[in-house]
C-alpha cells in the first residue's frame, strides 16, 4: 500500500486566492475525491473553494478506525499529513481557520475529526458523517480547546462500520474540548449522508463570513 500524496487533490470551486473560504472533502474507504466532490453541488456556493484529496489506492489507512492507531501506521500518519498540507496551503493564501471547514464521509469522517482533535484551532466547522474518533475508546489525547468551533458528529444507531459507542464517546469527548457540538443518532443502519447533515453543512456554510 503507498502512502498518500497531497498533489492528487481534486481542486473545485473560486481559486484559494479570491475565495470566501475553503472546505476540505474526505472521502471514505474504496471510494474518491470524485465521490465526495458531489457534497459541492448541494452546496451551491462558488466562492468557496474546494480541495478533495484521493487516498492511495481509495483507502486512508487498512484497519478499522476501532483499533489502536499505531496498527495504521504509516498510512494515518501520511493520511493526515496530507490534510496538514493542504490546511496550510489554505492558510499561506491569506484564509484564516475560522473559515476553514473540513468535511468527511465514513473513513473521511474519522479523519476529519481526528485531524481536528489533533490540531485545535478556531475552524469554521468540522463534519464527522457517519464517523468517530479514531482509536479505541480509552485512546489518550490532550487537553485541547477548539475554540467552540461547529461539529458535527452523527451516524445511523446500528451503523456495521461505526459502533454507537464511538460515535456517543466521540461527541463527549469533542464537547469536552470545548466544540459545538452537534449529535444526530439517526434510527436503521444505513452508511450514507443524511438530509439532516446536509442541512446542517448548509448552514455552515451560509454562515461564513465574507473576506475582508
Amino acid at each position: 500500500m503507498h502512502l498518500h500524496d497531497a498533489t492528487h487533490t481534486l481542486r473545485l470551486g473560486a481559486p484559494l486566492a479570491k475565495a470566501r473560504g475553503v472546505v476540505i472533502l474526505l472521502h471514505g474507504r474504496g471510494s474518491s475525491a470524485e465521490d465526495i466532490a458531489g457534497l459541492v453541488n448541494v452546496f451551491n456556493a462558488s466562492d468557496l473553494a474546494y480541495l478533495a484529496p484521493e487516498a492511495a489506492n481509495n483507502t486512508w489507512y487498512p484497519h478499522r478506525f476501532l483499533v489502536p492507531p499505531a496498527q495504521n501506521e504509516p498510512w494515518l500518519s501520511s493520511a493526515l499529513a496530507t490534510i496538514d498540507t493542504l490546511v496550510a496551503e489554505a492558510l499561506a493564501a491569506g484564509i484564516p481557520s475560522e473559515r476553514l471547514g473540513l468535511v468527511g464521509f465514513s473513513q473521511g469522517a474519522c479523519l476529519a475529526l481526528d485531524y481536528a482533535a489533533r490540531h485545535p484551532r478556531r475552524y469554521a466547522f468540522v463534519a464527522g458523517l457517519s464517523g468517530a474518533l479514531i482509536g479505541p475508546t480509552d485512546t489518550a489525547r490532550d487537553c485541547i480547546d477548539l475554540q467552540r468551533t461547529p461539529v458535527l458528529v452523527a451516524c445511523a444507531e446500528a451503523d456495521a462500520h461505526i459502533p454507537l459507542e464511538h460515535v456517543e464517546h466521540s461527541a463527549a469527548a469533542l464537547s469536552a474540548f470545548n466544540a459545538d457540538v452537534t449529535k444526530h443518532i439517526f434510527p436503521g443502519s444505513a452508511h450514507t449522508v443524511y438530509p439532516v447533515e446536509v442541512d446542517w453543512l448548509r448552514k455552515q456554510i451560509a454562515g461564513l463570513p465574507r473576506a475582508a
